[in-house]
């Protein structure tokens, strides 16, 4: 009998015979990275599953929105804190936002808001490790990220990746956004491409302009030829039969007809995409949208330049809140007008708040100790506003949260038991969330 040595040997020299061979004929990106990304396909049931299948679109705006100048302005405070924004009403009687936020001011009976968040941390990269598993960072065991969970726990619904990632801004110092313990093959499918475009293409998963599903079949033949050729040679049957199914789905994803319709964001109706906005950001929530209505359980969406150390009100007022305003609210209708908000969960997070002192370079720097959370969605009430911070906005001042009880929220809205317990590498048992949900959510 084979020893398990022999038998990895064998998976990496057929693994890179296959990279020769379908790089030599145009196709390495292709074939190759998708199989090695889909190498376990299956998940196990968990029996405290939700009686719905909840999806999620987890929204992420690097580096520290600043709460001040957005959801929870203090137009009482000094002037060296409440800065130079003014605060309009909202849908809700008594709640301002910032005159930055009209839309969201509108569409607050949506969506609800926590200004109550102690992120306990003021710290880039530690903060996408917390924020994404609900648990700090930690130097001996590597907790996953919700997405990389749910594709553990429930697999597959459709051709298209269980767990994406649309754009690249997310920092791995500290392993987030990743799946840890869970291993490679339940991280994000990470699409970086712009999504502002009209002919928007995908790599790894759109055939390249010049070769068309006829080839694609005609090379998978091929392979299957070699395949059989090297059958006869080969003691380890079991092995094939093992790679041959995880080609299989890397095809099927390629080919099918869900992953051509979630990315053909160009037949999109003009007026919506407008609605959305013509923006990177825009764009990817219509794409997010897409994605969770083609079988995609779990897409981040990240955005970038939200630690404004300097310049933070012309910054945050001209280039970054305009484009959440305009399609966060509309991510929501559009969701709602399609019959999937109830079945959908949307989250917008960032790494902790901003000082309420303004710094001599007109900026805010990292604050620890208050934040705010957005949740929408499969039955999260909206127009609900829970907690407040204090006159400067430097502490919760009731109903505080913290981002343990966040993530634990999360858990229970997509089915996930809230006592969940994996196996790591080594066989040690790991629980992977501790704390409770948001009342008021749940």
């Amino acid at each position: 009998m084979a020893s398990a040595e022999r038998i990895i040997g064998s998976f990496q020299k057929q693994l890179q015979s296959r990279r020769g061979f379908l790089n030599a004929f145009g196709v390495g990106s292709l074939g190759l990275t998708v199989p090695q990304f889909l190498w376990q396909t299956q998940a196990m049931a968990n029996s405290g599953q939700a009686k719905r299948d909840v999806n999620c679109i987890f929204i992420w705006t690097q580096g520290g929105t600043s709460h001040h100048d957005t959801l929870d302005p203090k137009p009482r405070a000094s002037e060296g804190v409440r800065g130079p924004l003014a605060a309009i009403n909202t849908a809700v009687p008594g709640v301002q936002f910032t005159e930055i936020c009209p839309r969201l001011a509108k569409e607050l009976g949506r969506f609800s808001l926590m200004r109550s968040w102690n992120p306990k941390n003021a710290g880039h990269g530690a903060a996408d490790q917390w924020c994404m598993s609900g648990r700090p960072h930690s130097p001996t065991v590597a907790y996953p990220c919700v997405g990389s969970v749910i594709s553990h726990e429930k697999g597959f619904k459709s051709p298209l990746p269980p767990f994406i990632q649309l754009g690249n801004h997310v920092d791995r110092t500290f392993q987030g956004g990743t799946p840890g313990i869970l291993g490679l093959e339940h991280g994000p499918f990470e699409i970086h491409a712009e999504a502002n475009v009209d002919k928007f293409s995908v790599r790894d998963i759109t055939p390249p302009l010049n070769i068309d599903l006829g080839r694609i079949d005609r090379r998978r033949d091929i392979l299957a030829k070699l395949d059989q050729m090297q059958r006869r040679a080969d003691t380890q049957p079991i092995a094939f039969d093992a790679m041959d199914e995880h080609y299989k789905t890397a095809f099927k994803m390629i080919t099918a007809p869900e992953t051509k319709r979630a990315f053909d964001i160009g037949s999109e109706d003009a007026a919506l995409r407008d609605q959305y906005g013509r923006t990177s950001f825009g764009q990817r929530m219509l794409l997010a949208r897409r994605l969770v209505e083609s079988g995609v359980r779990f897409v981040t969406v990240s955005d970038p330049g939200w630690d404004h150390h300097t310049d933070c009100f012309n910054g945050i007022k001209t280039h970054r809140m305009p484009q959440v305003d305009q399609a966060l609210p509309q991510l929501l209708i559009d969701l709602e007008q399609r019959g999937l908000l109830d079945t959908t969960l949307v989250v917008w997070m960032t790494d902790f708040g901003r000082t309420p002192k303004i710094n001599p370079a007109s900026g805010r720097d990292h604050w620890a100790t208050a934040g705010f959370v957005v949740m929408a969605g499969a039955g999260v009430p909206g127009g609900l506003v829970i907690g407040e911070t204090d006159a400067d906005g430097g502490a919760p001042k009731s109903q505080e949260y913290f981002t343990e009880n966040v993530v634990a929220t999360m858990y229970h809205k997509l089915g996930l038991p809230l006592d969940l317990t994996v196996q790591a590498s080594d066989g040690r048992p790991v629980r992977l969330i501790e704390g409770e949900p948001v009342r008021e959510w749940i």
